[in-house]
């Protein structure tokens, strides 16, 4: 018999819904909400009864009957560094989702509008491999320095659920398996799966690592440190330079790869930017096969940029010699949450507890 899950992933200014037969899709929603209604409310918590109001409202449209729901699946948001897996929505992960324990964001809404929906018909609910999936090895942690701490926020969500949908193709289990993941959208990240546990990764979030569309990656200290104390930027100003205006938008006004890569037939800034942006994950990639000491079953492309071609061109011309090259390009938020219910629902996980 069919599982019918119902899954929630909020935006800063959208709310996506989907409802899914086992891992096909039935329904799939991405509800809009603008800035002058999202303005209203002071802090993302006090924006929950209305996104609520807003997804029921589209469910009556679209005629789906809650009753009919066997699970509701969130979004997981700024909890508590944990390791990946499927979390049940437990009083001490609401409380932490509610106040933001790593910071506020609005996918923390996920969680508790799961939970709320699920309790008024009496089906259990989840989150999935929130950002703040931590499995470091301790030798990962350190920085360089003991004031700071290399910390693990990433695009962890589509990491796992690629990681183990190549798994289940070749017939093997994730835990036996040692793969590298390159997940390329508007941040990147690069993840050194080993035996089912990401031991290594940069913190996308804060834009280390390489650079991407709208993150400058991991710039050098002593000048970052400089602009900070040059008293010509706030610190609004310098977290926009990382995290948002960083990357393509900072060097030719894009975060687009296929402009990226257009411009780059006769701007030969924009050609470097490309290359760069390619040299820079490559780099990473073979941190990562190191890491693994050498032994890597395959290497994975995903999110938006991997279905570009001249991207997967260059990685599979300079980075094959590490080990074989998958491409899942995309990045299918609601399918990968709606597995990661199945996989409880199935008996082939059991659910965490926070």
């Amino acid at each position: 018999m069919s599982t019918k899950i119902f899954i929630i992933n909020p935006g800063s200014t959208s709310t996506k819904i989907g409802v899914y037969e086992d891992e096909t899709e039935v329904m799939e929603e991405t509800l809009r909400h603008t800035t002058e209604e999202i303005a209203q409310y002071e802090t993302i918590y006090s924006q929950k009864d209305f996104r609520r109001e807003v997804i029921l409202d589209v469910l009556k449209e679209k005629g789906i009957d809650l009753a009919d729901i066997d699970v509701v699946v969130g979004r997981g948001g700024m909890l508590k560094p944990i390791p990946g897996g499927t979390y049940a929505t437990t009083p001490e992960l609401l409380e932490d989702l509610k106040i933001g324990f790593s910071g506020q964001h609005a996918s923390n809404l996920g969680g508790i509008l799961a939970h709320e929906i699920a309790s008024e018909i009496d089906v259990p609910s989840y989150i999935v491999d929130p950002v703040v999936v931590d499995e470091l090895q301790d030798v990962a942690r350190l920085s360089g320095h003991p004031l700071i701490e290399r910390v693990s926020i990433f695009h962890a969500l589509n990491q796992k659920a690629v990681a183990k949908k190549y798994a289940k193709e070749v017939g093997k289990a994730y835990e036996d398996l040692n793969l590298i993941v390159v997940h390329m959208g508007g941040g990147v990240s690069v993840g050194a799966h080993k035996n089912g546990r990401i031991i290594d990764v940069a913190n996308a979030l804060d834009g280390d690592g390489p650079f991407s569309p709208e993150r400058s990656g991991g710039l050098p200290s002593g000048a970052l440190m400089r602009l900070c104390f040059s008293g010509e930027y706030t610190q609004e100003e310098v977290t926009k330079m990382i995290s948002g205006n960083g990357g393509f938008n900072a060097y030719v006004g894009t975060n687009d790869m296929r402009e990226l890569v257009e411009m780059s037939k006769d701007d030969p800034k924009a050609a470097m930017v490309k290359d760069a942006f390619h040299y820079q994950l490559g780099k990473e990639i073979g941190s990562a096969a190191v890491v693994l000491d050498g032994k890597v079953d395959q290497i994975i492309l995903t999110g938006g940029i991997a279905y570009n071609q001249v991207t997967q061109d260059y990685f599979k011309e300079h980075c094959s010699f590490i080990a074989p090259i998958t491409v899942y390009p995309g990045e299918d938020e609601l399918l990968a949450l709606a597995q990661g219910a199945l996989r409880v629902i199935n008996g082939e996980e059991e659910a965490k507890i926070y």
